[in-house]
């Protein structure tokens, strides 16, 4: 089913860089394009790459209130960096990052255990996953399988997608549409052949 709501794309990363950090400066580049192509952005709302793709996405004309999400690990709505629009406060620490995953796509900008915690999350969920070809987490599974799992009988080269730019992206989330169906239950999934 197609809905006509705005898609929510989720971007995930290092916390631990800076502004002049190459990975940085993709995010900011990615929250950009994101926002110009009518797409929401949402993050883990702190620092690192969730800062630059909300910075990146909140500068660009075309944003609008309410397109930049950030879902905090902790209690405190004002914990979040200051360019998330709407900061989901939920105390839930790291089972948080189920959450950020189960958006309609997921994209990997390096990143260590956290982001792989997501991206194992996004495959489970059955989640279109982009990954940059960079150094961490995303360039290891950038253009791989996480398992042997179906996720997709129709999708024969189903994988994390390996992107080096952020047009790269956007021709990938071309896709999203295919990455249609929402997990209910592992007990479902084994019933739909998806295991």
């Amino acid at each position: 089913m197609v809905s006509d709501r705005k898609r929510i794309v989720s971007v995930i990363g290092n916390a631990l860089i800076e502004e002049g950090d190459d990975r940085y400066v993709l995010a900011k580049r990615l929250g950009a394009a994101l926002i110009e192509n009518g797409y929401r952005v949402a993050s883990g709302g702190l620092s690192g790459v969730m800062e630059a793709v909300s910075k990146g996405a909140r500068l660009s004309p075309a944003h609008c209130d309410g397109d930049v999400i950030g879902i905090l690990p902790c209690w405190d709505p004002d914990a979040a960096n200051r360019y998330v629009d709407i900061p989901i406060a939920t105390g839930m620490d790291l089972a948080r990052n189920v959450i950020v995953a189960n958006t309609d796509a997921v994209i990997a900008i390096g990143g260590g255990s956290g982001t792989l915690s997501e991206i194992s999350h996004a495959w489970a969920l059955g989640r279109l996953i982009i990954a940059y070809r960079v150094e961490g987490v995303s360039g290891m599974f950038a253009d791989t399988r996480i398992d042997k799992r179906v996720r997709y009988p129709e999708i024969q080269d189903d994988r994390v997608y390996g992107v080096d730019n952020e047009n790269d992206v956007l021709e990938a989330l071309v896709m999203m549409d295919r990455y249609n169906w929402r997990h209910e239950s592992i007990i479902t999934m084994e019933k739909q052949g998806r295991h």
